[in-house]
């Protein structure tokens, strides 16, 4: 039992005492908070629990925590208790709790401070889900480490985790691909034209249209006037791009007929390849990627409509059918069935989270990009409309990251003349460091990513400390193989030797994990543990640059390598909880 467990339970012992004694009235004891103290002249622990129960007790703050502190037990633990200000009790601890921590550590290994605060709940994380229209870029980049992180966290504090791809295979922008491909294939057939302005521009959609010229040869080729017959002028002509892009979608469609999914197809599945091939590579995997159009086929859209309008939530104005969404704050009410009859991008979304909640998640996690802020009010709308509770649905919000090399800020263009990717990122800084990198903010900060720093080999470059760290360790394990020195059973060691203040830092570092997943994982912030395996990294270097571990005296060399064995162990645990490698060597 963890040594914050420990004294939670020594005070709720006490709370039961005194009201089975009559001298405090009789009830239900709240959760009794136990906070690592700030200065160390304060304990190591602190507890309120005095200034929570004195007015039901009816008595002052202070007098209460002494009748506390007065019944305490005595406590291997504990070397003193104290009073502070209104009503605190400050607990000190002896080093015994921290011997315990090494013990801990070695025999738990890698699943040494996983928590069961999740126990029992079953969380859907869905992250990432670009439109599969091109590649991943550098903003997609953030959302699929930060959404990674945070499923490994949840699953470390014990939560049921499912990860979830929605591949948004249905809709006009994947028909702007189809079209965008159709015309660049028409180019290569010979045919020139002026290339819509609201077309996907990029040299993978060249690719996608020479992929199709090479299997099927001239076979979907039509005459570029046929193509443009009847078309709305586009916007460099005086008029409207939207209304040019939906008439040669109309077009392809009439010209192609059934051939048009050819080209739909191939687009989609070149694009989604290409994102599951990044995403791998990355260290993201899915449990499930989920496809707009099963909503379609399946018939849950048109349930999810359904079940809305028997609630009472659906009207109908100027022919299109409206959600009430204002009813539940939003901030207007939305469409969900246009009047044309084809359903908005909004019902695939009510449907989705429908069949989320239909398969049995107590809990919906999104991870959108920070321009999708004003979609967050209506989905959580359309959920209350379909009885689920509040509470059970949440939006997190990950801001774009920003490179700069050489101080200065990148433009975001390349030769694809539309961002930078995050294959190319990877390729420059490498996956470690763009992970570590990515999550080292809070999601909803803007975020800078200095190229440079990332690559350098210095103790600036946090992944590169933290990694050194481990790869310290390693070496130091390395050469007690090379002198033929034993290593040391932990049962057998004596760790009542580890007495250096930096062997007490290391000590109170490795007693913190616990608390810090579960802190991260509640907060959803896995930058906490970004945060915590830098400040261990600099306890361990401190460490190693002020003392020797493979020394004469064996009762202490073992000792020493005990701790940093424990060390190497939780640095690769965090550093996997954030996807990042743990290397022997550097």
């Amino acid at each position: 039992m963890k040594s914050k467990q420990q004294l939670q339970v020594l005070v709720a012992d006490v709370l039961d005492k005194l009201i089975s004694e009559d001298l405090l009235p009789a009830i239900d004891v709240p959760e009794i908070n136990i906070e690592r103290t700030r200065q160390k002249e304060h304990g190591d622990f602190s507890c309120n629990i005095a200034m929570v129960l004195a007015k039901h007790a009816q008595c002052a703050p202070r007098d209460l925590a002494q009748l506390i502190v007065d019944r305490l037990p005595a406590s291997k633990m504990v070397e003193k208790i104290e009073l502070a200000g209104p009503g605190f009790i400050n607990f000190f601890l002896t080093d015994e709790p921290l011997y315990q921590v090494i013990r801990d550590v070695i025999s738990e290994g890698s699943r040494f401070g996983h928590a069961e605060i999740g126990a029992g709940q079953k969380v859907i994380i869905e992250f990432v889900s670009a439109n599969p229209t091109g590649p991943l870029h550098v903003g997609h980049g953030r959302g699929a480490a930060y959404g990674d992180a945070l499923a490994r966290l949840l699953r470390a504090a014990g939560y049921d985790v499912h990860t979830e791809y929605y591949v948004n295979d249905a809709g006009r922008q994947m028909n702007i691909l189809a079209v965008s491909v159709w015309l660049r294939y028409l180019e290569l057939c010979g045919e020139e034209l002026d290339f819509p302005a609201n077309a996907y521009k990029g040299d993978y959609v060249w690719d996608i249209a020479a992929s199709i010229h090479r299997s099927r040869g001239n076979e979907l080729h039509r005459r570029i006037d046929d193509v443009f017959v009847g078309v709305p002028p586009d916007e460099p002509l005086g008029g409207d791009k939207e209304s040019h892009i939906d008439g040669l979608i109309e077009r392809a469609r009439d010209l192609l007929a059934d051939d048009y999914s050819i080209v739909f197809e191939q687009g989609l599945n070149e694009i989604t390849d290409n994102i599951r091939r990044d995403l791998s590579e990355f260290g993201v995997e899915f449990n499930h990627w989920f496809s707009e159009r099963s909503l379609h086929q399946s018939g849950e859209m048109e349930n999810a409509i359904k079940k809305l309008e028997k609630n009472g939530y659906l009207y109908e104005k100027e022919g299109a059918k409206w959600f009430r969404s204002t009813d539940f704050g939003d901030e207007k009410d939305r469409v969900v069935i246009r009047d044309n009859g084809q359903t908005t991008y909004f019902a695939s979304d009510i449907a989705y989270h429908l069949d989320k909640l239909d398969r049995g998640f107590d809990r919906l996690i999104d991870i959108w990009g920070a321009d999708h802020h004003g979609y967050v009010a209506r989905v959580k709308a359309a959920l209350q409309a379909l009885d689920a509770e509040k509470d059970r649905f949440e939006v997190l919000l990950v801001q774009f990251a920003i490179l700069y090399r050489g101080g200065k800020k990148l433009s975001m263009s390349t030769r694809s003349g539309e961002f930078v990717t995050l294959r190319e990122l990877r390729n420059e800084v490498g996956n470690d460091a763009a992970r570590f990198f990515y999550v080292m903010r809070k999601c909803e900060q803007h975020m800078d990513f200095d190229l440079d720093l990332a690559k350098s080999q210095s103790s600036d470059n946090p992944v590169y400390y933290v990694q050194y760290a481990h790869a310290r360790i390693c070496s130091v394990m390395g050469q007690l193989d090379e002198r033929k020195l034993p290593l040391p059973d932990p049962a057998s060691v004596s760790l009542e030797l580890l007495t250096e203040d930096h062997e007490k830092a290391i000590m109170n570092q490795l007693s913190r994990y616990h608390e810090v997943i579960e802190s991260a994982a509640s907060n959803h912030e896995p930058h906490q543990i970004a945060y915590y395996l830098r400040e261990l990294a600099n306890a361990f270097h401190t460490y190693y640059n002020t003392h020797q571990f493979l020394i004469d005296d064996e009762g202490l060399r073992n000792a020493r390598l005990v701790l940093i064995q424990a060390t190497r162990q939780v640095l690769a645990s965090g550093l996997d909880l954030l996807g990042v490698s743990a290397p022997e060597n550097m």
